[in-house]
């Protein structure tokens, strides 16, 4: 259940209705989706008397125009049968005259009775509406106050994500980094026949993609193999010193692109 606004906001949501046009909110399907489950069942009872009342007055009109077309009708046949009665009327002729203004004393008793009903009903309707606004204005402030802590819940969350992702990031960095360096320096000390064993279970072209042979990144220099299979110690720490840099820089980007997101 929303937490209810207390009697000053209360106070304040009345004060800000004064003299506004409000729509009846049953009749608005919007309306409806500014409700949950817990608002709703707050507001039925207020809603069926609304809803109750929105049809007594639609009958009300409905039948009120029904009696008027038939007090009409009996007007324009009254006329000729009192011509046509003259000053000697059949007990016949008297008996359909006299039914017909009785028809048309009950048309105007009723529609009298209708009018002062539909006088009032506007006032009842706007009364339990503007109650239904409150209630409205009180679970909608409710719950974007909860909403509001939830957001900043979250944010904070985001914020503490971000922090531990980088810091991922970078230890990775420092791991592939020292996999890069084992497996240099492995070429050079034990040679290709022996290190491409090795190759089965690590892959330097998938481990590290910014050090890919084929997609050599600018600036880096790929550890050449020489007769025997070996490499000098001097090439491969010109490598390592290259990759650094250049996955370095890529990591950057990447956590960069993070925290932008």
């Amino acid at each position: 259940m929303k937490r209810r606004a207390d009697k000053g906001k209360q106070n304040i949501f009345t004060e800000a209705l004064q003299g506004k046009n409000i729509p009846i909110l049953t009749l608005d399907n919007k309306w409806y989706r500014l409700l949950d489950a817990d608002s709703k069942e707050e507001v039925k009872g207020i809603e069926t008397q609304l809803n109750t009342l929105l049809k007594r007055q639609g009958k009300l009109n409905t039948e009120s125009k029904d009696i008027k077309k038939l007090k009409k009708k009996l007007m324009s046949e009254v006329v000729p049968l009192v011509d046509a009665a003259g000053d000697h009327p059949t007990a016949a002729q008297t008996r359909e005259i006299e039914q017909h203004k009785q028809l048309i004393e009950e048309c105007n008793e009723k529609l009298e009775a209708y009018q002062d009903e539909l006088l009032d009903l506007p006032k009842e309707i706007d009364q339990l509406n503007i109650q239904l606004m409150l209630i409205t204005m009180d679970c909608c402030y409710g719950a974007m106050q909860e909403n509001t802590e939830q957001i900043q819940e979250i944010s904070e969350w985001v914020t503490q994500i971000r922090i531990e992702l980088k810091k991922r990031l970078i230890k990775k960095q420092e791991l592939e980094q020292k996999n890069h360096t084992i497996y240099s320096y492995m070429h050079d000390i034990f040679g290709s026949d022996i290190i491409d064993l090795f190759d089965l279970k690590y892959n330097p072209e998938e481990q590290h993609p910014v050090a890919l042979k084929k997609k050599t990144v600018k600036g880096i220099v790929p550890v050449k193999r020489v007769s025997g299979g070996t490499t000098s110690a001097e090439a491969a720490k010109k490598q390592d010193a290259s990759f650094a840099k250049s996955h370095e820089s890529a990591e950057e980007k990447e956590v960069s692109k993070t925290q932008a997101e």
